[in-house]
C-alpha cells in the first residue's frame, strides 16, 4: 500500500507544480486553488508513505519522478521545449533515483514492480 501512497504523492505533487505557473502569483483563483490542495495531498501521501519506506528512498523517488513529469508536463501542457542537455538531465535524475533506491540489501524499485503486478 505504501507505493500506492509513494505514487498519489507524486502525481498530486506533479499536479501542483504544473498549475503553479498557471496560477501566476495566486492570482488566478483555480490553479492557485489545485497547488494549494495538491501540495497538500502530496505531503500527506509523502508523511504516510514514510512509516515504512526509508526517507531517503521515499524522497529519492518522489523528488526525482516529480521532476521527470512535471518535465513532461512542461512540454505537454506549456509547450516548452525540452533541449537534448534537458533530456539528459532528465535522464541523469532517474538514474539518481535508480540507484539509491537499489542496494545490496533490496531492490525497493524491483520490489513496487512485484507488488504492483
Amino acid at each position: 500500500m505504501h507505493w500506492l501512497y509513494l505514487a498519489v504523492a507524486i502525481l498530486s505533487e506533479v499536479v501542483a507544480t504544473s498549475a503553479l505557473k498557471a496560477a501566476e502569483g495566486f492570482s488566478r483563483g483555480i490553479p492557485s486553488l489545485l497547488v494549494l490542495v495538491g501540495y497538500g495531498l502530496s505531503f500527506h501521501f509523502l508523511s504516510l508513505t514514510l512509516r515504512s519506506v526509508p526517507l531517503g528512498i521515499a524522497y529519492a523517488i518522489w523528488s526525482g519522478v516529480g521532476v521527470a513529469l512535471v518535465s513532461l508536463a512542461g512540454w505537454v501542457i506549456y509547450h516548452q521545449s525540452l533541449d537534448r542537455a534537458a533530456l539528459a538531465g532528465i535522464a541523469l535524475v532517474v538514474a539518481g533515483v535508480v540507484v539509491p533506491a537499489c542496494s545490496r540489501k533490496q531492490c525497493h524499485i524491483e520490489r513496487a514492480l512485484t507488488l504492483a503486478s
